[in-house]
């Protein structure tokens, strides 16, 4: 797995602007497809068995998710600034907007960033060649994707390079120091397959303990949500995988048209809880 790393400090100083039903399966998906006549789901949180246990709440929307986001960010309590160090509760957000010109549009944002340049908490790495920052919903990377990527806090969406798979590892915010967090849910634009985007859960000794997937989008704006919180910090990192084709220059998104099926996904705003250190055991 590939580690990215960090531009100068000349980067820090970003600001943020913020960024539902559950199954009681260890997958939760969307019903309906893009521009079908279903209804959307509720933003209602359910407290779900997984695996045996009881303290985790599923939420998820597609369509008009602004309901469920204010559920969910309830859920992890009052959003905290972008400083470094451990704060006693509430949440962290990353929206993409305000990342430097100097990183967007190119394949070289640096997986530290919202650690180091902006501490949040977070370190993202993937199996591919690195991730890509857009303003333009990726048409300079090929133009059949104009109109494809709806942001929901535009301009900006993230993506990995060469890959569907970004792994988010939570520290203190601005350390090298192993974090717990209560939760993590994060914005999709333009999901058309079920389960084709997914976010697995990890605790601190690397099982998983959940797997959620984003339902399919309902509307034309083809936005989606799907996020998880525990009762407890008890996840250290999470696995988002976005669609089951990675953008590219040759490659089209085809959910319903002939040949290869291909959901081509993007990231917007990620939501968790504050990142903190493991507790010493008694």
């Amino acid at each position: 797995m590939r580690n990215l790393n960090s531009l100068p400090a000349l980067l820090c100083g970003i600001a943020v602007l913020s960024a539902g039903c559950g199954d009681s399966a260890n997958t939760v998906t969307g019903a309906s497809g893009r521009g079908s006549d279903a209804k959307l789901p509720s933003a209602t949180a359910h407290r779900n068995t997984i695996e045996g246990r009881d303290d985790v709440h599923i939420v998820s929307a597609s369509g008009d998710i602004n309901a469920a986001l204010g559920e969910f960010r309830a859920l992890l309590g009052a959003p905290n600034p972008n400083v470094a160090g451990e704060q006693p509760g509430g949440r962290r957000e990353i929206n993409w907007d305000a990342v430097p010109a100097l990183v967007t549009n190119v394949d070289n944002f640096p997986g530290t960033f919202f650690n180091v340049n902006s501490p949040r908490g977070v370190l993202f790495t993937t199996d591919g060649s690195g991730f890509r920052i857009s303003d333009n919903g990726y048409k300079d990377v090929n133009p059949a994707y104009a109109g494809e990527f709806v942001a929901f806090s535009a301009p900006k969406l993230f993506v990995a390079r060469g890959s569907t798979v970004t792994d988010v590892r939570f520290v203190v915010a601005g350390s090298n120091t192993q974090a717990l967090v209560t939760g993590f849910g994060s914005v999709f634009e333009d999901v058309g397959r079920a389960n084709s985007t997914t976010i697995e859960f990890f605790d601190i000794d690397g099982n998983r303990i959940l797997k959620i997937a984003a339902p399919r989008a309902t509307d034309e704006n083809g936005i989606s949500f799907v996020g998880a919180v525990f009762d407890a910090g008890v996840v250290a990192r999470v696995r988002i995988t976005s669609g089951d084709t990675p953008i590219g220059s040759d490659v089209e998104d085809n959910v319903k048209g002939e040949g290869q099926k291909r959901d081509i996904v993007a990231m917007d705003d990620f939501i968790y809880g504050e990142p903190r250190a493991p507790k010493p055991a008694n």
